[in-house]
């Protein structure tokens, strides 16, 4: 996505470690004419699938993901990184290890959520080594829930992440796909 990748290159700042910091715009400070732009192309790109729910991970992907709603006209749920009182019942649990905090979490969905009636579109704003996307791919399946698909702002199309979902048989669509990342340029996939 041409806006996308022109955006990135004007206000992303590539940092040691293959770390692409995009919060002026994305994932702190949210440019809300531009998500509106990515939640659009995200609707065309899975306009054939039948979606009841968008999932999301705590933090960054939940603005992404209600935006993205709107054109779908379903609600979002979104695994939470820490359990706390207000959460009831019965819980879905997987463990995801975080390429930017360098730790692992324990995330939980409610299961009164989500079900096996369910179609999924699963919504994020960084892939990497894909190890956020696999726990909430886990919690839908533990659902027994129909994965409909995976839209992905910014992809890091040389970790492994990609790769993995795309073997699994997901479909997966990634606005932005860095093929390359150093101080100097990045490089997108055409």
């Amino acid at each position: 996505m041409k806006l996308l990748e022109d955006r990135i290159l004007k206000d992303g700042v590539v940092k040691p470690g293959n770390v692409l910091k995009v919060d002026s715009f994305l994932n702190h400070q949210m440019d809300i004419e531009l998500i509106n732009e990515l939640g659009k192309e995200f609707k065309r790109r899975f306009a054939d699938k039948k979606i009841t729910k968008i999932l999301t991970i705590e933090a960054s992907g939940i603005g992404i993901a209600c935006i993205t709603a709107q054109y779908f006209q379903v609600p979002v749920i979104f695994a939470k990184k820490a359990q706390s009182i207000n959460i009831d019942g019965d819980v879905y649990s997987t463990q995801v290890q975080s390429f930017t905090h360098q730790r692992v979490y324990n995330v939980i969905l409610s299961k009164r959520f989500l079900g096996p009636e369910d179609h999924v579109l699963i919504i994020d704003d960084f892939l990497a080594n894909g190890c956020a996307l696999l726990g909430l791919i886990d919690i839908v399946k533990s659902a027994g829930a129909t994965i409909e698909g995976a839209g992905i702002v910014i992809e890091k199309g040389f970790q492994q992440g990609g790769q993995l979902i795309r073997d699994m048989g997901i479909q997966l669509e990634s606005l932005a796909i860095i093929d390359s990342m150093d101080d100097c340029q990045l490089t997108f996939r055409a």
